[in-house]
This record gives C-alpha cells, sequence and structure tokens, in this order.
C-alpha cells in the first residue's frame, strides 16, 4: 500500500457540515435530472398518443399495401404504426351540443363503442353505457348512435379538440373507405429518435421512402418542444449551481482539517514525503467525503422518486404544467453521468486548497502534535 493511501485511511474528514451540503446538492441534482427526464417522457408520450410521433397522409385514402408496409419496416427508428380514420362531428346529449374528433383505431374492436374524455363527459352529461348521438356534417348530414364504453383521463391536459375513440371499422364504413384503407398513417418511432430534430428527421426519411406526405408532431407542438428545451436547460443551470455550492462547502471543510493537521503535514515533509504525496493524501480523504454525500443525497432522491412515482404525491395545476403531478422517470445513466461530473468538478476545485500545503514550513510547524 502506497504511503498516502494508507495515511488517507487513518484521517477522518469532520467537515460533517460539508458532507451533509454535498448530499443535499446531490439530492437536489437527480431529483432535478428525474423530474426532468419524467416531464419529457410525459409529455412525448401524450403527444404520441393525440397524433404519434409522424403522421402519414395523401390527397385521398391511403391504401396499406404489403409493399407500403415492406417500406415502412425498411426505415431504422420505427417502432410501430397504426392505420387511423379522423373525421370532425357534433356529439349531442338532450340540448347540448359538443364539437369534437373522432378518430377510429384498430384497437377498438366492438361496433360502435367509443371511449370519450372526462372533458366531454363533463360537458354534455355522459356517463359509462349511455348512448351518444352523433352528427358527420358531409355533402349530407349523417347520424350515428354510439354506445359510450369508457371515460378516459388524458395524462397530459393539452388545448386539443376533443378526442373520442372508436373503431377503426365504423369509421371506414361512414366515409366509405375498404377495409384496407385509412385516412392517415401514424408513425411511433423509438426513444432515440423521439427528439425535436429526430422526428424532422424521419418523417422526411419515411415520406421519401413511401412518397407520402409526413408531418413530424415537433412541428404541431413545437411551444411544448420549446419548454422541453427550457426545462432542460433549467436543470443544467441547477446541476452546474449544486455542484458548486458542494464544491464550496468541501473546500471549506479540507481548509479547516489541512488547517488543524499543521503539525502533521510538517512532521511528514521533515519525513520526506513531498507536497504532492501530502496534498493526494488530503484530496484521497475528501474524495471518500464527498463519494458519501454523493451516495447518501442518491439515496435520498431515488426513495424520494419511487414516493412520487408511485403516489404521485405532489400535485400541479394541469392548465399551467399540463399535467396533473410532478412526473418522475429514473434513468440510470444519466444519474451516474451527473454523479461523475459532479464528483469531478469538486475534485478539481479541491485543488485550489491542497495548494496550501505547499505553504507550510515544517521547521515551523513541528511541535510535537500528531493526528
Amino acid at each position: 500500500m502506497r504511503a498516502d493511501s494508507f495515511i488517507a485511511s487513518k484521517i477522518r474528514f469532520k467537515g460533517k457540515v460539508s458532507v451533509w451540503a454535498t448530499a443535499i446538492s446531490a439530492f437536489i441534482m437527480i431529483v432535478s435530472v428525474s423530474v426532468a427526464s419524467g416531464y419529457r417522457k410525459a409529455l412525448r408520450d401524450a403527444i404520441s398518443d393525440i397524433v404519434s410521433d409522424v403522421v402519414l397522409t395523401d390527397t385521398a385514402a391511403i391504401r396499406i399495401t404489403p409493399a407500403l408496409e415492406e417500406q415502412l419496416s425498411q426505415v431504422q427508428g420505427v417502432a410501430g404504426w397504426q392505420p387511423v380514420v379522423i373525421e370532425a362531428g357534433i356529439v349531442r346529449s338532450g340540448e347540448v351540443l359538443e364539437g369534437v374528433v373522432f378518430k377510429g383505431v384498430p384497437s377498438l374492436t366492438s361496433p360502435l363503442q367509443v371511449r370519450i374524455p372526462e372533458k366531454l363527459a363533463r360537458k354534455v352529461g355522459l356517463s359509462e353505457g349511455d348512448a351518444m348521438l352523433s352528427y358527420f356534417v358531409g355533402d349530407k348530414v349523417k347520424l350515428r348512435k354510439f354506445t359510450v364504453a369508457e371515460i378516459y383521463k388524458p395524462s397530459v391536459e393539452l388545448d386539443e379538440a376533443l378526442i373520442v375513440y372508436c373503431p377503426l371499422s365504423d369509421m371506414q364504413r361512414l366515409l366509405g373507405y375498404p377495409s384496407d384503407a385509412a385516412g392517415a398513417l401514424e408513425i411511433r418511432l423509438t426513444d432515440d429518435f423521439r427528439t425535436r430534430d429526430g422526428m424532422i428527421w424521419k418523417a422526411g426519411e419515411i415520406g421519401y421512402a413511401t412518397g407520402l406526405r409526413s408531418a413530424a408532431s415537433s412541428y404541431k407542438y413545437a411551444n411544448l418542444f420549446d419548454w422541453m428545451q427550457l426545462i432542460d436547460m433549467n436543470v443544467v443551470a441547477i446541476l452546474l449551481l449544486m455542484a458548486l455550492v458542494a464544491a464550496f462547502n468541501m473546500i471549506s471543510g479540507l481548509l479547516i482539517m489541512i488547517m488543524r493537521s499543521t503539525p502533521t503535514i510538517g512532521t511528514l515533509k521533515a519525513l520526506g514525503m513531498g507536497n504532492r504525496g501530502i496534498a493526494r493524501t488530503f484530496l484521497r480523504v475528501a474524495s471518500r467525503s464527498t463519494l458519501l454525500g454523493l451516495l447518501a443525497g442518491n439515496a435520498a432522491a431515488l426513495l424520494f422518486c419511487l414516493i412520487q412515482g408511485t403516489t404521485h404525491l405532489i400535485r400541479l395545476n394541469p392548465s399551467n404544467y399540463f399535467v396533473a403531478y410532478v412526473p418522475v422517470s429514473v434513468d440510470v445513466w444519466a444519474i451516474l453521468l451527473t454523479d461523475v461530473l459532479a464528483w469531478c468538478v469538486i475534485m478539481l476545485l479541491l485543488l485550489i486548497p491542497s495548494l496550501q500545503i505547499s505553504r507550510i514550513d515544517p521547521a515551523q510547524s513541528v511541535k510535537g502534535e500528531t493526528l
């Protein structure tokens, strides 16, 4: 064992306040990263549920042929797709009329059974099992009598038209489409491409491969993606600030430890240990305490994320924040990267107080004291 490692194992870091400050900083950093990741995931999933990541359309109905399926399967980043038929309609309940958007999806198979949003149910006074008269205005007015099979609550509150989900076959019959035709194809991308630039890039690639019109949801919801980018910038600022707070607290703790250990440093110099070796000794002690603080902060942050993720204890106003609670998503790699960068920043700044060691004169500092 090297001398500096052995001596460092015998020295105790007495700056407990600095360790706690590091733990609190680590807690704030990990929670910030998890909340930002949770926001991104919640908003992107909500947008994908409404309009998917990329939407393919044409001047007429899209025929779903084996050739088209093959073209989509060859595009990297396509996680899945579904045909949909979207048509505006009017829902009537008693004397109440409400404009909605009907979206035919293949996941619903029971004829004339619909899923309606909670907001629409409140507006028109509908409950599960109720009949819902719906009007579709075109060359002539068409009437359909649906049954409310489910009332759903959107995960994110967006300023969107009310969407009523119904079987794809119902909408195909309404518009006179054959069973292999759809009004649009909704493409869901893998997580690697679910960013603003990734969606735009893939929309162009898919459009070129299929010869259809393509649009990325990041165009339609540009304001939300701008907001997510602002959140990321705020998180970076928080991470830097918390790392500096932890570093300055560790610097003060290390300086106190060096001042208290002046006789010991003088003795080590008298025995032939150089300034670098002594500095490594005290930096090892500080590094051990920093890791302890980071570990404690990580444990507390993960416990918070577990509680918030399962209970949604902290609530938000959806009209201001789009979601009803603080979303959290634990990204292990992001957390590890945050810890590594924080440790590196702290240790780099700790090199500053370690320079104090070179100023200690062994002839004046050795007075017989020991650690």
